[in-house]
């Protein structure tokens, strides 16, 4: 008896997807609910469990297709039988690695060293830096490479004490979840003979130089941008590595009086040759990849345009530190800004809703609820994770959801789920010192409101000049379906609210 694996719902408006990634071959023994293969749309990202236990019995779709809500994907097959044709049970034995012990290059038993789990979600990776080369002793636990997803950085361990025999997958190449990348030996190999011959051996006690040791690479891009030699900073990681916090403080240390400079001479523009070798290329992670990839497709695409206002934050801070001590001490979490912004972009939502609304094809398609996405910056790009029915939320839920995604955000603990979905953006340029910038819209949205630095600026207040916190304000917004009336609306709306809170609670 076989079992037909189905493409699920795709979403509102969303009619067909394509097949990304499989992740079980034909013959494969696979549990319920134990995730399939994965499909992509114009929107989001779709995971197909297997609906019941069995062995997968043949794939319909191949990866690369386009397929249709409710189309047939695969067939599994009840019990734990190979359903593999001979062709596909050569090519899955030759795949699969032998459980004996194998000659890993040492007289010990060979180990492989896997891919860990990526998280949710997350299916492959890149490989960022190896540690360690092959010939190395290596111990237990000891960091072999580092990987980059789109979220996060993982550094993978050495399973066991011994020697690594052989590197599978190179640095720059993807490897998928649950993958092979390197083989140990459980034994004292030698190193390969070009490679004992060509280095000399060193003492196992020396700490390692800068030379042999591959830095973070956030460290070398905070180095090519701060001017400073790997020969200034010390490293603080593990086998002496530089991190990006080794590279701030050697920045911020004084730096040794400059030479006297030389007879006059008459000046010489430096050679390409000369330039590049001070010059250092450092790759892109994946997580800046899909950054560059999704600003410049909204660049692109939507006619984006942005209007200013400004604020006077006086009510908003008086009320602030009225009550912030009374606010944390009953709901245990602190009163901020963002609150009363997500509160009062809500509220201006609720009066222009093209704001709200995303264009797909020739419709536009309005949303009767707010999912609100706050901007966060981690160590390793910016998200946006997604609020909910924002609307429907107290100040207090809103501080608590807010507290509780941007923690996650910052750990690289953040689903896909958590990402998606969103249908107005908060981005608070603000808390780095921004005075005033023009937001990129989060597509598919057509709105995204720029929070900035709060400063005491001379104001006319019932004729006489006053000093009062005064913040500016952008809306980025979509002009295909945002009209500048609309537009500007939306932001007087959120000054009101801000300028006097109460009109949040009398819906004015």
């Amino acid at each position: 008896m076989s079992t037909e694996v189905r493409v699920p719902t795709l979403g509102e408006s969303v009619t067909e997807a394509t097949v990304a990634t499989w992740f079980k071959k034909v013959g494969d023994t696979v549990e319920a609910d134990e995730m399939l293969c994965e499909l992509e749309t114009d929107k989001v990202t779709v995971e197909v469990p297997a609906p019941v236990g069995g062995t997968l019995g043949e794939i319909v779709a191949q990866e690369g297709e386009t397929v249709g809500v409710d189309a047939l994907l695969a067939t599994i097959t009840a019990g734990e039988g190979k359903a593999a044709a001979p062709k596909e049970e050569k090519k899955a034995e030759a795949e699969a690695p032998t459980p004996t012990a194998k000659d890993g290059g040492g007289n010990g038993e060979a180990i492989d060293v896997m891919v860990p789990t990526l998280g949710e979600s997350v299916t492959e990776a890149t490989v960022s830096t190896w540690f360690k080369k092959a010939g190395d002793q290596v111990s237990a636990d000891e960091m072999l490479c580092e990987l980059e997803t789109d979220k996060v950085s993982v550094e993978v361990p050495a399973p066991a004490s011994g020697t690594l025999t052989e590197i599978l997958a190179a640095e720059g190449e993807t490897v998928q979840a649950g993958g092979k990348l390197a083989l140990m030996s459980s034994g004292e190999g030698a190193a390969s003979p070009a490679k004992s011959e060509d280095a000399p051996a060193q003492d196992s006690t020396a700490k390692p130089s800068g030379k042999d040791v591959e830095d973070a690479p956030s460290a070398k891009k905070a180095m090519a941008e701060k001017g400073v030699s790997r020969d200034q900073v010390q490293g603080s990681g593990r086998d002496g590595r530089v991190m990006k916090e080794d590279v701030a403080k050697a920045g911020s240390a004084p730096k040794p009086a400059a030479a006297p400079a030389p007879a006059a001479q008459a000046p010489r523009a430096p050679s390409p040759a000369e330039d590049a070798a001070r010059e250092e290329r450092v790759r892109m992670t994946r997580l800046r990849q899909t950054i560059a990839r999704r600003l410049k497709d909204a660049q692109n695409t939507a006619a984006m345009l942005t209007t200013y206002n400004e604020v006077d934050m006086t009510a908003v801070m008086a009320l602030r530190n009225e009550y912030k001590d009374e606010f944390n001490k009953k709901h245990g979490v602190k009163l901020g800004f963002m609150s009363f912004f997500t509160k009062a972009c809500c509220h201006a939502l609720n009066e222009v809703p093209e704001v709200n609304a995303e264009i797909d094809g020739t419709d536009v398609v309005y949303k009767n609820f707010v999912h609100m996405g706050i901007a966060t910056g981690t160590p390793t790009g910016l998200v946006v994770p997604v609020i909910r029915d924002a609307d429907a939320m107290s100040f207090a839920a809103i501080e608590k959801a807010i507290a509780e995604k941007g923690a996650r955000a910052r750990d690289g603990k953040l689903s896909m789920a958590e990402m998606q979905g969103g249908t107005f953006t908060i981005s608070n340029g603000g808390v780095y010192g921004s005075l005033m910038s023009s937001p990129i819209l989060n597509p598919p949205q057509s709105g995204i409101l720029g929070m900035h630095k709060i400063q005491d600026r001379p104001m006319v207040v019932n004729g006489e000049i006053v000093a009062r916190p005064m913040m500016y304000l952008a809306l980025s917004y979509d002009h295909r379906v945002v009209d500048g009336k609309g537009a500007v609306t939306f932001l007087v709306r959120v000054k009101e609210a801000l300028e006097d809170p109460r009109r949040l609670l009398m819906d004015l």
